[in-house]
């Protein structure tokens, strides 16, 4: 059967939209570096091996410590200046590992991760061990395989004589996963990081086809409720008035009421403490109360967090929880008190603008086009101290794996090449004589 001309064009216009954009060609370097990811891939998991081996629990300094000092011989042949900070010891945490190379060329890169874990002490199944395509151990992906990944991608750019003239910042923090208090001390050298700074990339886990150009912030509250201790005979009366019980209700009840179909604003009462006597434990986020069912409860302690996608959203946020607070029951007291911790890493057109950067990299590696996230589905991480400083920032490009916090933690072997050149290409193109700015 003869087409019709109209018909024809169609069929070709329809033909053409099923095609995919070829990808660029890799420059004759850019090859050079992905050979050299493939060529260490062995050697990139046996030192795998070896961070997972050592035990670095947050509150195990020497641990934490000793991951650092692997690290640092590992960067030291790279060319990197490597340092470690230590923290003030009321802070109670190992530090922090650097590493530098300076540099004019390009962009200003800061590259983020973590080397302490959530186990602390020896625990059964702690030792790397690995099963085909699948390593286990703690902290194999969340995120000593992300640090990994920075190590490798720099030393394939190493490789090829593409790190002379960059101006490259690694800092491994120590405390990520109980970060130490107060944060503005604890965090003070990665906020001071960003100062000189135009990108800022974070390794923690990633996942297929996406990365992370968007983070909700986390900050914590606590309310405290106070009544008349009386016989509870006369509760509600003009006398004794409503107890602590009813006022800690009514005040989560409203903040349920008023605030929780705002998009991205989440406010969760995670311990809830409440009797005639008391006693609550802020840091071990524990309590003890006592109390019987004839006698109006005295006190309720509620210790909660409040997660927002800005400034602007905590703040309101924060103001309007305080008006509910302030409209007591008869004969109740109530106050709240609000402590911060992780800023948000808010969407903005810098960070959309290296998200194009980074898939058209996996575009041309033929891994192909890659997505933001959905903020609501991502906590808060060291990126979101940087982000707000920073003309650009992006995270989620470490390894993929499951299980995360577990014994049972693992990372898929067969995309470690892959996030590892993507990494390596991106680093490439951010730092390189025509790099994009942002």
């Amino acid at each position: 059967m003869r087409l019709s001309t109209n018909l024809t064009g169609a069929v070709l216009f329809l033909a053409a939209l099923a095609t995919p954009v070829a990808a660029e060609p890799l420059s004759a370097q850019e090859a050079q570096i992905v050979e050299s990811v493939k060529a260490s891939l062995e050697e990139q998991i046996a030192f795998l091996g070896q961070a997972v081996d050592i035990n670095s629990g947050t509150m195990n300094a020497d641990g934490v410590r000793a991951v650092g000092d692997l690290f640092a011989g590992a960067f030291d042949g790279l060319g990197f200046e490597t340092e470690w900070e230590t923290l003030p010891a009321e802070l109670n945490r190992a530090g922090h590992f650097h590493a530098k190379r300076e540099g004019e060329r390009g962009n200003r890169v800061l590259l983020i991760g973590h080397i302490d874990t959530v186990f602390d002490g020896a625990s059964e199944g702690t030792k790397f061990r690995r099963e085909g395509d699948t390593a286990f151990g703690p902290g194999a992906s969340d995120m000593k395989g992300g640090d990994v990944v920075v190590l490798y991608a720099l030393k394939a750019l190493h490789e090829a004589g593409a790190l002379d003239g960059a101006k490259i910042e690694v800092l491994f923090t120590g405390d990520e996963e109980a970060p130490g208090q107060p944060v503005s001390i604890s965090r003070k050298s990665l906020i001071e990081a960003a100062g000189h700074t135009d990108v800022a990339l974070n390794f923690e886990g990633g996942e297929e086809g996406a990365v992370v150009t968007s983070r909700r912030g986390s900050s914590g509250w606590t309310l405290t409720t106070t009544g008349l201790r009386r016989h509870s005979s006369g509760i509600f009366s003009k006398e004794v008035g409503a107890g602590a019980v009813f006022e800690a209700s009514r005040i989560l009840n409203a903040f349920y009421d008023k605030l929780h179909k705002e998009k991205y604003l989440t406010f969760n009462p995670g311990v809830i403490v409440g009797g005639t006597d008391v006693t609550y434990d802020e840091e071990r986020t524990a309590g003890e109360a006592f109390g019987k069912t004839n006698v109006v409860a005295q006190k309720v302690v509620v210790d909660g967090g409040l997660r927002f996608i800005s400034e602007e959203q905590k703040e309101s946020a924060r103001e309007r929880m305080r008006k509910i607070v302030a409209q007591h029951l008869p004969h109740t007291d109530a106050t709240i008190e609000f402590t911060d911790s992780y800023p948000a890493m808010a969407p903005t057109e810098g960070n959309k603008a290296l998200l194009a950067v980074f898939s058209g990299v996996s575009e041309d590696l033929g891994y192909g086009a890659v997505t933001g996230n959905d903020p609501a589905q991502r906590g808060a991480a060291d990126i979101s101290f940087v982000a707000p400083l920073v003309p650009a920032s992006m995270d989620g490009l470490g390894v993929r794996g499951e299980g995360a916090h577990t014994l049972e933690e693992s990372v898929d072997l067969a995309t470690l090449e892959e996030v590892t050149a993507r990494a390596a290409i991106l680093i490439y193109r951010l730092t390189c004589e025509d790099a994009p700015k942002f």
